[in-house]
């Protein structure tokens, strides 16, 4: 059985690929997935430990129906994914004698959604995973430590706005625009889905690989889906409800807790197809009760005044200006995608609609396309791909007095790269022991985003312009040092080669060679694994 997992920040949508119809459908998971009259299955991104030590836990409805999304215990978890791969400022819980990382919540997610369909009729032979397009190599390396260890041949990884636009199913030679605006994250892509002619093996980001090809015997031609720009940034829809029950906490004096969160999430979405929403909060230590109303002009204004629109039109300007580098105007634009819960608001969608034509705008697949489309990957589909993120050495700004940092690959390189990236350093000290090199992830220069604590709330703060949002890759005791040198080094000449290569995964590997002894000291590391 093929599936495809597009785990979100709010929900998760799980497809398969039928081998009858030759068609995606999106599966119902017993317990786990709620199902209304307006959307597909949905599977709520919700986690409870019930046993830490020993792996036991409740996921998605079933934590609903026990009713822990409402109360304020820590071993309840929502939006987890957030954190997972993130410098988190704020304490993490300890549980049954032992402290919980969003990275071991997250894996306690997957693990049970997993072993939920290994055990469905057909078993589960290959599995694609989705992944924000502003992703991070911490969360795509965690990943893909997960899915090492899962009972499953073949895993790969794709982009969820290119996974959208292979799920819409539009013709080919067209250029689509994707608007991916879920729990967590807004992410912009823009794609070229291309007839090609020659078959070839699916690519994306290949984490596991078993015996079998699945995509060998498949009738459908294949295609080519070319990445042409990029944007994105923690922004969605958990945002949005902390501050709607910001305001109701404002304006009624109550205070901000898993309940008001979760009823702010209800009256936002009631905002979608009616004008004027309301819910009953109950307090139980007082016995009162308060209704807590909402109508677009005011949750329009909580949006502004939260700097909502600012954000999106920095996102847009940005796809737009990279699509003009290739000389696509927004009029060469030929449908614009709408996919996640974000988008479903209609202040999204007015949004839209300043910038293209109403009936280039698709929303009709907001659930469902993602982990539809990512199935593609497995039935013929190649993609073509470039680093969003640079990657860069930090150094001492003597100007400034302080680190900063210097981009080696720059963002826009394709991926695998055909030659390395080479950078030459010697000793700075007499009898110097070691060099020492602290490598990042370097993120946009502006309109970056952070994740941190805010008491016990997870939430993101908009950075300064001109800051640079760095996700260091080794600096950590042991793994900062990339060369021992023997013998010592000395000032004055050049001593280590140091070869930078992004492999067909998007991870970065240094080679380091002694230019002394012409010893390989390294050969082809995983930078996030130097120990």
């Amino acid at each position: 059985m093929v599936i495809a997992i597009d785990f979100g920040t709010s929900n998760t949508v799980i497809a398969r690929w039928n081998p009858v119809t030759q068609q995606p459908e999106t599966l119902t998971i017993p317990g786990l997935s709620i199902q209304t009259h307006q959307s597909s299955p949905l599977i709520p991104s919700l986690v409870y430990i019930e046993e830490a030590t020993q792996g036991k836990v409740l996921v998605g409805q079933e934590v609903r129906d026990r009713g822990f999304d409402v109360k304020n215990e820590t071993r309840f978890f929502r939006s987890f994914k957030r954190g997972i791969g993130a410098d988190i400022q704020g304490f993490l819980p300890e549980i049954d004698g032992q402290f919980v990382s969003f990275e071991q919540v997250g894996e306690l997610f997957l693990n049970k959604l997993i072993a939920k369909l290994t055990a469905m009729e057909g078993g589960l032979d290959s599995l694609v995973l989705t992944v924000p397009v502003d992703s991070f190599e911490a969360y795509r390396h965690w990943l893909a430590k997960v899915c090492q260890d899962l009972p499953v041949e073949k895993i790969q990884m794709l982009d969820e706005p290119t996974a959208a636009a292979l799920g819409y199913g539009l013709a080919d030679q067209e250029i689509l625009l994707v608007v991916d605006f879920g729990g967590g994250t807004l992410d912009l892509s823009l794609v070229r889905l291309d007839q090609r002619m020659q078959n070839k093996k699916p690519l994306g980001f290949l984490l596991k690989w078993g015996n079998k090809s699945l995509g060998e015997n498949s009738a459908q031609k294949p295609k080519i889906a070319r990445v042409l720009a990029k944007a994105g940034q923690n922004l969605g829809g958990s945002d949005i409800d902390h501050w709607v029950a910001d305001y109701f906490a404002k304006t009624q004096k109550l205070a901000v807790t898993p309940l008001t969160i979760r009823l702010a999430e209800r009256v936002k979405i009631q905002l979608a197809t009616k004008n004027q929403a309301s819910e009953v909060y109950c307090d139980d230590e007082n016995l009162e009760s308060y209704e807590l109303e909402l109508n677009r002009e005011i949750f329009h204004n909580i949006l502004q005044e939260n700097g909502f629109f600012t954000q999106l039109d920095q996102s847009m300007t940005s796809i737009l200006q990279q699509a003009r580098r290739q000389g696509i105007e927004v009029a060469d634009i030929n449908a614009v995608l709408l996919v996640g819960g974000t988008v479903q608001l209609p202040a999204v969608q007015t949004w839209v609609k300043q910038y293209f034509q109403p009936e280039k705008i698709r929303c009709e697949r907001p659930f469902e396309a993602i982990a539809q489309g990512a199935l593609q990957l497995a039935q013929g589909m190649e993609v073509k791909d470039f680093l969003y993120h640079s990657y860069g050495v930090r150094y001492w700004d003597r100007r400034h007095q302080r680190h900063n940092w210097y981009s080696i690959i720059k963002t826009g390189q394709g991926y695998p790269m055909s030659e390395p990236v080479q950078l030459v350093l010697g000793a700075s000290l007499e009898n110097q022991p070691s060099i020492e090199l602290i490598i990042g992830e370097l993120g946009d220069q502006t309109g970056s985003t952070e994740v941190y604590f805010d008491g016990d709330r997870l939430i993101t703060r908009r950075l300064e312009e001109g800051v640079i949002n760095v996700k260091p890759l080794n600096d950590q005791p042991g793994a900062r040092t990339i060369a021992q040198l023997t013998p010592p080094g000395s000032p004055g000449s050049d001593r280590i080669k140091v070869l930078f290569q992004v492999d067909e995964q998007r991870f970065l590997r240094i080679t380091v060679e002694d230019l002394l002894t012409n010893e390989t000291l390294l050969e082809n590391q995983l930078v996030a694994k130097l120990s």
